[in-house]
């Protein structure tokens, strides 16, 4: 399977911040889209990090004096892990498990195209069986079972 089924099955939105925003606007973000990382995108669209809400937390215990007025670009996470919309998905599944990271942003010719986190994996997957497990009751009973 790939990243890109998975993202079409996920729908394409995408919330987004910019290096130079405050920790509060992306914390706003956050809640208001009950997310949990944002992509940080510079002045022409080009992924420069990740923002996430263990990095948030990390500056307020580092004690950043102003944490509200302090910028993404010094708290992001720069240079993320990514992955290519046609990466097949236990590749990027194995990725995320070793470098204990939930969500992956997504390119397609350097351009960020999504994000895909565990639990969209884990839902398309469990879908999956659900199917085929369906179609294999009705091949061996003659009728659905679901």
């Amino acid at each position: 399977m790939l990243v890109r089924e998975v993202l079409k099955a996920k729908g394409g939105r995408i919330i987004t911040v910019g290096p130079g925003a405050t920790a509060s606007a992306a914390v706003a973000l956050m809640v208001d889209h009950n997310i949990g990382s944002l992509p940080v995108l510079d002045g022409e669209g080009r992924l420069v990090g990740v923002v996430s809400e263990r990095d948030l937390i990390r500056a307020v215990h580092e004690g950043c004096r102003e944490f509200a007025s302090t910028t993404i670009g010094e708290i992001m996470t720069a240079d993320p892990a990514t992955c290519d919309i046609d990466d097949d998905v236990n590749q990027v599944m194995g990725q995320m498990s070793e470098r204990r990271i939930a969500k992956v942003p997504v390119l397609s010719r350097g351009e960020l195209v999504g994000i895909v986190s565990v639990g969209d994996v884990i839902k398309l997957l469990y879908e999956r069986i659900s199917v085929e497990n369906g179609h294999l009751m009705e091949y061996l009973y003659g009728h659905s079972h679901s």
